[in-house]
């Protein structure tokens, strides 16, 4: 296919979007995020996937009930590994060629990262879950993302969440809330709209990487985004 928008990928996910009220990794929901980013690599999209860990244990809410700081995050980074695990699981199902690459030592189960041998999985068309946040205590799975997609340069971060894009407020909460198709990076720092951490969105602007944030339980939403068309919100540097 000659008219993607870019050939390299950053797809971040939440931890929650594995989630469905009974289970904490749904494997219906599990099957289509697969499915999609499959469908992706079909059509020669190189992807690297971030997931997060919230649907199995959240590193800062742990500490914030009197566990260690440092060893709440190593906890929060072995539930991204779970989820990267089963996500690997479910793209193999399906034929797709998928390594895991965690930025914590667990070779028995995945590959140490390693920048260039993660390029080099993406030349072969081969999807990267990079597992483990950043490895360090004190990072979100978000600057891990941001993190990555600089190292791999990537041609575009997407953020999926779900809701379609920005908002100035919550709009399952908010009937005014207001849309953004576009803004900068600066914007979303000075008007603090809770797109991401404050480390990730300034790597990002720092680095000139443009973002995405979309909806990802609308189905087909990422394909339609490579394809051309305008979805969800783009924050760029200027």
């Amino acid at each position: 296919m000659t008219n993607l928008i870019c050939k390299r990928i950053l797809l971040k996910l939440s931890g929650e979007a594995l989630m469905s009220s009974s289970d904490s990794i749904d494997a219906d929901i599990l099957k289509r995020l697969a499915t999609e980013v499959k469908e992706l690599c079909d059509v020669g999209v190189e992807v690297g996937l971030v997931i997060g860990g919230g649907n199995i244990l959240r590193g800062a809410e742990k500490a914030s009930e009197g566990l260690d700081r440092v060893t709440s995050d190593q906890m929060g980074m072995l539930a991204t590994v779970i989820n990267a695990l089963a996500m690997q699981d479910a793209l193999e199902h399906l034929g797709q060629p998928v390594r895991v690459m965690s930025a914590l030592k667990i070779n028995q189960v995945c590959e140490d990262y390693i920048c260039r041998r993660a390029v080099r999985h993406l030349e072969k068309g081969r999807v990267v879950i990079f597992a483990a946040g950043t490895g360090n205590p004190f990072f979100t799975t978000d600057s891990a993302a941001s993190l990555r997609a600089i190292e791999i340069n990537a041609q575009l971060m997407i953020k999926a969440t779900k809701v379609q894009g920005v908002y100035s407020a919550d709009p399952n909460k908010d009937s005014n809330a207001k849309f953004y198709a576009r803004l900068t990076y600066d914007e979303a720092l000075d008007q603090r709209l809770n797109v991401m951490d404050t480390t990730a969105l300034v790597l990002c602007r720092d680095n000139n990487m443009p973002m995405r944030v979309m909806n990802i339980f609308e189905q087909g939403a990422v394909m339609k985004l490579m394809t051309g068309q305008n979805i969800g919100s783009l924050i760029e540097r200027e």
